[in-house]
């Protein structure tokens, strides 16, 4: 265990006093009123460009911003999106997703915040939530019920946008069917004449709420057929996947979709290592189409998923914002087709 060593603390300059919107006025020549209007983005009233820009310049030079908290008692609410940090793991595909939504809902002048709520779950962390006063929450994965979404409603969230397998009661829907995903790589593979398939289920807490429905799509696609699906239990560790590969030829399988494409990558090379020929032997498919996949050899088949662009989910939450009164809409949101390489 590495220390790191106590150093005193340095001598705190004199404390500068806080710049206020009377100063950035003075600075720039102009009234309180211009200054509130510039920089609070406000579209009712006509402010030259050069204005703005001494405006924009004085508070730079100042070191101003605007007093959250004062904003939002003149406005009502915040302009606070808070997004929940998932509770699973993320790979990069559904990082990538989040940082386009934060940076399309920053354009339309909200402020995103990622709040982290470890042990918190469902309508308990909905009251930690609401204690923020957000003007909008979304919400990824499940959990959440009709009494957080009231609880978040009461505190003054005009939007309330839920991510995951199911509708919640009084909240905005983006229903995302892993089922398909599995289906996806079912069909795929019984197609290639496998018949004897594995599917990885990971043994990582969370993620059940993905891999159940792919594991039930795989066997949806399968139905009807003389194909057989084996569960296969697997933690993300290179240990694990030896013990696996160690007895693979035991458990009789020509096939596996293994979960996604990081799962697929981690049990190939052990496949690999116990001279198992790929697809000769074992055909292997993952998901989520991750760059590095095609960089491997043999290069991996996957099921690429189509995830909901962030400009239009940040326009569901801004139209929502706007229209609190609307019935909330629902949206089947996730798309997924093969894309067949040499692994399979």
């Amino acid at each position: 265990m590495v220390q790191i060593p106590k150093q005193s603390a340095p001598p705190s300059p004199a404390q500068r006093p806080v710049p206020t919107s009377a100063d950035v006025a003075r600075l720039a020549g102009v009234s309180r009123a211009t200054v509130s209007y510039v920089l609070n983005n406000t579209s009712a009233v006509r402010i030259s460009e050069p204005t703005r820009r001494r405006v924009h310049e004085a508070a730079k030079e100042l070191g101003y911003v605007p007093h959250a908290a004062a904003r939002s008692l003149r406005a009502g609410h915040t302009r606070m999106v808070l997004m929940p940090a998932p509770t699973v793991p993320v790979g990069p595909l559904y990082s990538q997703f989040f940082n386009e939504l934060q940076w399309a809902l920053s354009r339309l002048d909200y402020t995103v915040v990622q709040y982290g709520s470890v042990g918190l779950h469902g309508d308990e962390a909905a009251r930690v939530w609401a204690e923020l006063r957000p003007v909008a929450v979304l919400v990824p994965g499940s959990g959440l019920g009709p009494q957080g979404v009231a609880v978040l409603k009461r505190s003054g969230a005009r939007a309330v946008v839920t991510m995951g397998p199911e509708r919640v009661e009084g909240a905005h829907a983006l229903l995302m069917d892993h089922d398909r995903v599995g289906h996806c790589a079912g069909t795929h593979l019984a197609a290639r004449g496998r018949r004897r398939i594995g599917v990885v289920v990971p043994d990582e807490a969370g993620l059940e709420i993905f891999s159940k429905p792919r594991l039930d799509g795989v066997r949806r696609a399968l139905q009807g057929t003389d194909a057989s699906v084996t569960e296969l239990p697997l933690a993300y560790e290179e240990e694990a996947a030896a013990r696996l590969a160690a007895r693979w030829r035991s458990l009789g399988l020509d096939a596996v979709f293994a979960y996604n494409d990081e799962y697929a990558m981690l049990l190939m090379r052990a496949l690999q290592d116990e001279g198992i020929g790929i697809p000769h032997e074992t055909a292997v498919i993952g998901a989520d189409d991750l760059m590095l996949g095609r960089l491997l050899r043999p290069r991996l088949s996957t099921v690429h998923i189509e995830l909901p662009s962030g400009r239009d989910l940040a326009e569901l939450v801004d139209r929502a914002v706007r229209e609190p009164g609307v019935t909330p809409e629902t949206h089947e949101v996730l798309g997924a087709r093969v894309v067949h390489r040499d692994s399979s």
